[in-house]
């Protein structure tokens, strides 16, 4: 019986932390996006005023 339990708590564990693995990547890439697009205005603003 102990066995069992064990299996199924690390069943359990195992598919929560493969969830969060891919909202923390799903995070990451919309974080690097959303910089890499400001940082692309900035760049964009700074040229229209030395121009």
């Amino acid at each position: 019986m102990k066995p069992l339990i064990i299996t199924l708590l690390s069943i359990i564990a195992l598919s929560g932390c493969s969830a969060t693995w891919s909202g923390f990547k799903e995070d990451t890439s919309n974080a690097a996006d959303w910089t890499k697009g400001k940082v692309n205005q900035g760049a964009d603003f700074v040229k229209e005023k030395t121009e």
